[in-house]
């Protein structure tokens, strides 16, 4: 989460800034999650605090989307319950699973963008499923340690 503002950049290919704000449609379609979701994510935890303009519009800064990458992953990828995923953050273990996974054979961010990226072909359900497996031998080697 510290480096948020990088990783914020590759998901999104709309021309922005990196740090540029982003409405809940545009992280919506980028994460490939419904926004309904994101606003659950909203009350589940704590730490992810979108802006709210006028009219409850919503505005993602960096930070936000970090979290939300944060959350995805543990989530998602990881298989953690919301439950779990909340005491990950709050102890931060959830940042040490994430530079764990950096230093093994993580997605990188050009793969991520890629998948991200609106011109991207449909999702590749062999590369999710190799990712899924990586985490967990992951899991199981920091067990081992």
């Amino acid at each position: 989460m510290s480096d948020a503002g990088s990783s914020a950049g590759p998901l999104f290919d709309d021309g922005k800034a990196d740090g540029a704000m982003r409405t809940i449609g545009e992280v919506s379609a980028a994460f490939g999650i419904k926004p309904h979701v994101l606003r659950y994510w909203e009350q589940q935890f704590p730490s992810l605090k979108p802006l709210k303009r006028s009219g409850g519009r919503r505005l993602y800064r960096s930070e936000d989307i970090a979290m939300v990458t944060t959350i995805d992953r543990l989530v998602n990828k990881e298989g953690y319950t919301l439950k779990g995923a909340r005491k990950a953050i709050a102890s931060g273990k959830a940042d040490s699973a994430n530079s764990e996974q950096r230093q093994g054979a993580a997605v990188t961010q050009a793969e991520t963008a890629a998948m991200l990226s609106p011109d991207a072909p449909a999702r590749q359900p062999g590369l999710e499923v190799t990712q899924q497996l990586r985490a967990i031998r992951d899991r199981l080697a920091a067990a081992l340690d």
